[in-house]
């Protein structure tokens, strides 16, 4: 091989080279990007959590460090917001915060259970929200951190022909008033809101 027939050859053994980094670095960018989201989203679903109240239909995990028997994967709320929980028996969840319920379970496991229970609660699942109206599949939707009503919207297969963004109202799932607030499509979603889109005039 002549001395330029080598050098090509390491020209295009530098630029396949090249070329494979390239795709390395995509991958790994790729990768980086999906972990701050994951990330993004566990930071907004532990917040939405800190202050969120529970009720009936939410799915909660109740975790005790070192204690496989008295952990649970999934425990959803009975129609009066309780569970049954080992040693414990009845616990009231409804209108409390995950961070309220580890405050009681570890007090209950402390009185002659375990000396030292690190008990963490959080919810997998949040209640349903509902949307009727003028949107193309009313009914219910899972709901999740940070939703808006314009999001809402595009769950249930977007509005209707009909429909009027100046006529949406909601009820809060924790308003025992049941009272229709006025609602724009920036409007926070909550679990066991129920929206309705009414129509417009033409």
């Amino acid at each position: 091989m002549s001395a330029s027939e080598a050098r090509v050859a390491l020209n295009a053994g530098n630029s396949q080279f090249a070329k494979e980094i390239a795709r390395m670095s995509i991958r790994t960018l790729l990768k980086f990007f999906s972990l701050i989201l994951l990330f993004g989203y566990g930071a907004v679903a532990s917040a939405a959590d800190a202050g969120y109240r529970l009720s009936s239909g939410d799915v909660i995990k109740v975790n005790v460090f070192g204690e496989p028997d008295l952990s649970f994967a999934e425990i959803r709320l009975n129609d009066a917001g309780t569970f049954s929980y080992p040693f414990v028996g009845e616990v009231q969840a409804k209108g409390k915060t995950t961070g309220e319920i580890e405050k009681l379970l570890t007090l209950k496991l402390k009185d002659g259970y375990l000396v030292d229970p690190r008990v963490s609660v959080s919810v997998i699942n949040y209640r349903e929200f509902y949307i009727s109206g003028e949107v193309k599949l009313p009914g219910g939707y899972p709901y999740q951190p940070g939703l808006t009503l314009d999001r809402a919207i595009a769950l249930a297969g977007g509005l209707s022909e009909r429909a009027s963004t100046k006529r949406m109202t909601i009820i809060r799932g924790a308003d025992s008033t049941r009272k229709p607030e006025k609602a724009t499509l920036d409007t926070l979603v909550n679990p066991g809101d129920t929206i309705n889109i009414e129509q417009g005039f033409f």
